[in-house]
């Protein structure tokens, strides 16, 4: 915990904890993330991180809410690669509020019902301000140009019309004929450290249909670049690649996330990253001359999905019973190790097989063995690559090398030289290019730095932009971004709370008067998304003050302004967008900034899963948190006050 942090024991100590872990990474959220040195205090090692995953990565969380903070945010970054910061941001946020709600004598099943039924307002938004990417870049054009000379606006006529649609239909259950889904009987909270995956929807079944048009990738990717230019480039690259290589249909631009690997290479600038086609891969002093003499060979593969040595067992296995062990599987005597070898060896060169690509690591003596017979072994190989491999060339992965046979071995592979990096580095190192002969998707991005703790931030930031990529074109839509769809959810949810406060007054008024579903209201429903929309109006304030180009204080003061002008009925999306890429000047230097009809188009995107899913995990944590200790007294010691009324029972 930060040692700044003071826990009130009086209060829902896990709550406080929550919101602790959250402040911490502040500072990664928005395009201009900073840099951070995390240093051990008992080794004296450092490393530079700049995500919210690294952060919590790399610190010793020993409290209960901490890992589960961690495995949360794990599991988010595992699947989506992005939003891991939103995430834990609005868990604070939302806790903190949650946190006012006890104080006010709020229980937690009104907590939990409220802000589910904000949760459900929150995603709805997001279905119905969605734009499809279908022709994105044309419509994109055309209403930019129409409208550019008559109101100087920042974003194009669909976000405009898309956005500004939102606020009439969200009290419904159908639009136009079509059902949209009710969030809160389908939401399930799981008092466990792992989450229930809730699939998108697929909101081209809900958006009005468009006539069937090729996605512009490069437009997408621009819009979906969040800051990272030099890397989202570098997916456009990739993309620009796959889709020569592409066979089936030239002249529709596709891109594969699971036919892209990564390559660091330290020692050299930044402005040497690039990508290509095939599998590039570092290798060993010893390796390379191997390297050297199977280069413009057609060669044998073997795949290996696992670990190449005697004591690796697949993950499940499970030891015959009924064995007593007399040693531990680390004692083996060097004669078994030997033998394992040998008949590895003896196998491979039966299949004659002269590459090994495997997923995991490989005993180094098996290595240097193999590299006698100028057998090529490669480790830490995706299992994306591996399957790319399996796909181009026939083989079939084993978990085990005695699994061989020679209908398990693939053709037609070669190795190629690609570059000789020993003067940049200490240690001798040389880059192969692995290829199966064009018939293959599957590229290799370059990342190099100067800096090499640096490398690591730089791989994170290239798969985030991927991955970014890949969920737009797998939605088939994207959200209006630079806290648009924020400042909409924000809107919605103020005004459902004031329809709560005017609907629980007239009913005070009449005691058998229902809701519309035809249940008793809940009398806190108001305040408890009132406090929920304050949480996003935090997290985009704190978005604007990363920026660097705006204080606190005016953050705030324009998001509240633009709210202020939004029920007005003024375009939210062209005019709040703006503030993401201007800064604080002198005088009004935002509102100005609005007005000036000379600004470029400004096309800001979000993806539409990753923002459900994150929002979906930041209130579940919430939820878990709250639940967990909802039968623990978390209050004072009554050792230490014997006052029974000054317990707060949970």
């Amino acid at each position: 915990m930060p040692g700044t942090t003071i826990i009130n024991h009086r209060q829902h100590v896990g709550l406080q904890k929550l919101s602790a872990l959250a402040g911490i990474t502040h500072s990664s959220l928005g395009p201009n993330k900073k840099y951070k040195f995390i240093q051990d205090d008992t080794g004296g090692d450092s490393t530079l991180v700049c995500s919210c995953f690294r952060i919590f990565e790399s610190l010793d969380l020993t409290c209960a809410v901490g890992q589960l903070v961690h495995e949360t945010i794990q599991a988010h970054q595992k699947v989506y690669h992005t939003g891991s910061g939103c995430v834990l941001f609005l868990a604070g946020a939302w806790s903190h509020a949650a946190l006012e709600c006890l104080q006010r004598g709020i229980s937690v099943a009104q907590i939990i019902l409220a802000m589910s039924e904000g949760m459900d307002i929150c995603l709805d938004v997001c279905k119905k301000s969605s734009v499809l990417t279908e022709g994105l870049d044309v419509e994109q054009s055309e209403s930019c140009t129409a409208t550019s000379a008559r109101l100087g606006l920042q974003m194009s006529k669909k976000h405009i019309r898309e956005a500004s649609q939102t606020s009439c239909h969200l009290q419904g259950t159908e639009t136009n004929g079509q059902k949209t889904l009710n969030g809160s009987g389908q939401r399930k909270i799981k008092l466990s450290r792992h989450f229930y995956e809730v699939k998108s929807e697929n909101v081209s079944t809900v958006l009005q249909p468009h006539q069937p048009k090729h996605p512009d990738i490069a437009h997408i990717a621009e819009g979906l670049s969040h800051g990272c230019v030099d890397a989202m480039n570098l997916v456009v690259e990739a993309s620009r690649i796959q889709t020569k290589n592409n066979q089936h249909d030239v002249s529709c631009s596709t891109f594969d996330v699971n036919k892209v690997a990564t390559c660091v290479l330290p020692g050299l600038s930044e402005e040497h990253s690039c990508v290509i086609p095939g599998c590039i891969v570092p290798l060993s002093a010893e390796q390379a001359s191997v390297a050297h003499h199977l280069k413009e060979q057609h060669l044998k593969v073997a795949l290996i999905n696992g670990d190449l040595s005697d004591s690796y067992r697949h993950l499940g296995f499970n030891w015959p019973t009924g064995v007593q062990r007399v040693s531990a599987p680390s004692d083996l005597s060097s004669s078994s190790k030997e033998e394992w070898m040998e008949k590895v060896v003896t196998l491979l060169l039966k299949l004659e097989v002269n590459l090994i690509l495997i997923s995991g690591l490989a005993s180094e003596k098996l290595i240097l063995r193999c590299c006698r017979y100028r057998i090529l072994v490669v480790e830490k190989v995706m299992a994306s690559v591996l399957k790319a491999f399996a796909d181009a060339t026939g083989a079939v992965p084993v978990t085990y090398a005695t699994q061989l046979n020679k209908h398990c071995v693939g053709i037609e592979v070669t190795v190629a030289i690609w570059r000789d990096l020993s003067s940049h580095e200490r240690r001798p190192s040389t880059t192969v290019n692995i290829s199966t002969g064009g018939n293959s998707d599957l590229v290799t991005v370059i990342l190099t730095s100067c800096v090499h703790d640096k490398l690591q931030a730089l791989e994170d930031e290239f798969w985030a932009c991927a991955y970014r990529l890949h969920h737009a074109l797998r939605d088939k839509a994207v959200l209006p971004g630079a806290g648009v769809t924020e400042m909409l959810c924000i809107h919605h949810l103020q005004e459902q709370a004031v329809h709560h406060v005017r609907h629980y007054r007239e009913r005070n008024g009449d005691s058998a008067q229902q809701t519309k579903a035809g249940t008793t209201a809940n009398p806190y429903s108001g305040v408890v998304l009132h406090l929920m929309a304050d949480g996003l109006i935090d997290y985009i304030s704190t978005v604007l003050v990363n920026t660097g180009r705006i204080s606190k204080v005016r953050a705030r003061t324009a998001v509240s302004q633009q709210l202020q002008d939004y029920k007005e009925s003024v375009g939210i999306a062209a005019k709040f967008s703006q503030l993401f890429l201007e800064g604080e000047q002198d005088g009004s230097a935002v509102s100005s900034s609005m007005k000036s009809s000379e600004a470029p188009a400004v096309k800001i995107y979000d993806n539409l899963s990753v923002k459900q899913e994150a929002w979906r995990k930041a209130l579940d944590l919430v939820f878990l948190v709250l639940q967990a200790d909802a039968e623990i007294i978390t209050g004072i010691d009554q050792k230490t006050d014997g006052e029974q009324g000054n317990l707060m029972l949970l």
